[in-house]
């Protein structure tokens, strides 16, 4: 499916907010930021939401039909899916089919329109459909193209398809993760798709504060593969075996390069999983006092790390003797990092999320009242708002095309009639 987003930073008035304040209106529009993207599933949309989050107006464009694959993704309530509420959420959704060239000469308006222009399809596909940064350029010689592809596009394998999955396993993160016996794990979610979002977002303002800061700013072309974004967040890995000659490997939850000396999940004696973690010779320090064993033998960095397997196995015996409310009281007293593992359900309950006003509840047309993610981060001068869930399929046609682009009703009924939109 093809998605794009057009964003507008200073958005005009919308409903009521859930979880913050609509940033001020009666900005001049001439002064905002427009975007347009073609994200795919999850790495585009996630950075054009976490966009919106901040007050971007964002349109999510997508073929007739279904719409966006992710409106079929995941859990369900009732037959209805849940995670497009949440990706989709406060963004403009408007239909358009890209396989016609009059949908295309929409999208060319819209380019010429947009600020940014966010695009995941293969670089073949954008070049075909005058997509790609040569074309964006000239329609738009100030926007801000942001290409999201598996491999990049300047790489012999510009136009292979990619999913984040192979950008984790190619970023090096997947072969760093699991214990040393066992096969290398992805993480339970779509880990490279999100960090590749996040990394956009952040691109794409880095770049708009050039444009507005840079008199001889001539436009921005972001070209970012999948498994980069996890690649540079690894920091040590390219150094380490540049200067020692070997790959890091798997080393469970100890990590392969650890800060200090403690650091692994343990079980506590009422079955409840606890991290424990150090990144300074005193907080180990805080551990081996906890445990009675003496300060002596673990007071260097040297040292901690020749009695690390003591340390653990230590650690491990005096989890498993005590329940989990008692490990972290005796933790909390001791000043040793910790901290139960949490699920879902045990992060609806935290009173920690709460008083970070973390959860949220927004009005769903289907569902009703919904809990999810606020926006993150809290913005306190000018905090970010969730004002709505994600739209339906369309449902912003009319304001978009008609308002905003200022395409008549005339041509919005042919249009219709052609199936293009």
């Amino acid at each position: 499916m093809f998605v794009q987003c057009w964003t507008r930073i200073f958005p005009t008035p919308q409903p009521e907010p859930h979880g913050g304040t609509t940033p001020a209106h009666g900005r001049d529009s001439s002064r905002g930021s427009r975007w347009w993207s073609s994200p795919h599933v999850v790495a585009g949309p996630l950075a054009g939401g976490m966009l919106a989050d901040q007050g971007a107006d964002v349109v999510h464009v997508e073929w007739g039909g279904d719409g966006d694959a992710a409106r079929a993704m995941g859990p369900r309530w009732d037959g209805v899916p849940l995670w497009f509420k949440v990706a989709g959420r406060n963004k403009r959704s408007v239909t358009l089919d890209l396989h016609h060239e009059t949908g295309r000469e929409v999208a060319r308006e819209l380019v010429a329109w947009a600020d940014v222009v966010i695009v995941t399809l293969r670089a073949g596909r954008l070049r075909a459909w005058g997509l790609d940064w040569e074309a964006v350029h000239a329609l738009n010689p100030r926007a801000i193209l942001l290409q999201i592809s598996g491999f990049g596009a300047t790489s012999s394998r510009a136009d292979a398809p990619g999913f984040g999955k192979m950008g984790e396993a190619r970023s090096g993160v997947v072969h760093l993760t699991g214990f040393p016996e066992g096969p290398p794990v992805h993480t339970g979610f779509s880990h490279g798709d999100a960090v590749t979002g996040l990394m956009g977002a952040f691109a794409v303002l880095a770049a708009l504060h050039r444009r507005d800061t840079d008199p001889d700013f001539d436009g921005e072309w972001i070209d970012l593969a999948l498994f980069e974004p996890l690649y540079r967040l690894v920091e040590w890995q390219i150094i380490a075996y540049d200067q020692l000659g070997t790959a890091p490997e798997r080393a469970g939850n100890q990590l392969a390069v650890a800060p200090a000396a403690v650091i692994n999940t343990y079980r506590s004696g009422d079955g409840d999983w606890l991290t424990v973690t150090s990144a300074t010779t005193r907080s180990v320090l805080n551990v081996v006092r906890l445990l009675g064993l003496p300060d002596a033998e673990f007071a260097t960095v040297e040292q901690q790390h020749a009695g690390r397997d003591r340390l653990d196995a230590a650690l491990r015996e005096w989890v498993a003797g005590r329940p989990s409310a008692v490990c972290l009281e005796e933790f909390e007293r001791a000043e040793v990092v910790a901290s139960r593992v949490f699920t879902a359900a045990d992060i609806a309950a935290d009173p920690v999320y709460a008083e970070r006003e973390d959860i949220i509840t927004v009005d769903d047309p289907d569902l009703g009242p919904v809990r999810m993610q606020a926006v993150i981060p809290h913005f306190r001068q000018a905090p970010g708002a969730v004002w709505r869930t994600g739209p339906a399929l369309g449902e912003d046609n009319a304001l978009v095309y008609g308002e905003w682009l200022g395409i008549d009703d005339k041509r919005l009924t042919r249009l219709e009639d052609d199936d293009v939109i």
